[in-house]
């Protein structure tokens, strides 16, 4: 639903405080290395700080499409493995080219109050959850595990 503690927010709310940032910022040297270690994955992940918005819009538009799965497979690629900036719209773009979409429907897209509204949506219902980061799952709707988590959990 949400790929960055960032923006698991709702609209309007204050900036995440710095402190909090540079703790995430600290975090990563471990991420990577769990990464590494326990799923032999080599992560290069894109900058820090950016915002996902409008990753999460064009994720909305995607699955209208019948896109879902591929459009957030390939942004996690594109963020993860080839430290692209998924908060800009020229890669959003790209992506979307990349997996079949329209590349001029999705950008206007990424402009339509419908699919913002459905992010916001998604974001509110997380606060309802309790959830104020990522990772996070929920299971059965009452459930939630933090984190990331080892494949057995």
């Amino acid at each position: 639903m949400v790929w960055h503690s960032y923006e698991l927010r709702p609209k309007g709310s204050p900036p995440i405080p710095p402190e909090y940032l540079a703790r995430i910022k600290t975090g990563r040297p471990r991420l990577l290395q769990i990464a590494r270690e326990n799923y032999g994955l080599e992560l290069n992940p894109g900058p820090h700080g950016i915002s996902s918005r409008d990753a999460l819009i064009g994720a909305k538009f995607a699955e209208a499409q019948g896109k879902g799965p591929e459009y957030h497979a390939a942004t996690l690629r594109a963020y993860w493995q080839r430290a692209n900036d998924i908060g800009e719209r020229v890669i959003l773009g790209m992506i979307a080219h990349s997996i079949g979409l329209n590349e001029a429907a999705f950008l206007a897209a990424l402009d339509d109050p419908q699919y913002d509204q459905q992010v916001e949506a998604d974001v509110e219902q997380a606060y309802q959850y309790g959830l104020t980061g990522v990772p996070a799952l929920i299971f059965n709707h009452k459930y939630l595990v933090s984190g990331a988590q080892p494949y057995e959990v």
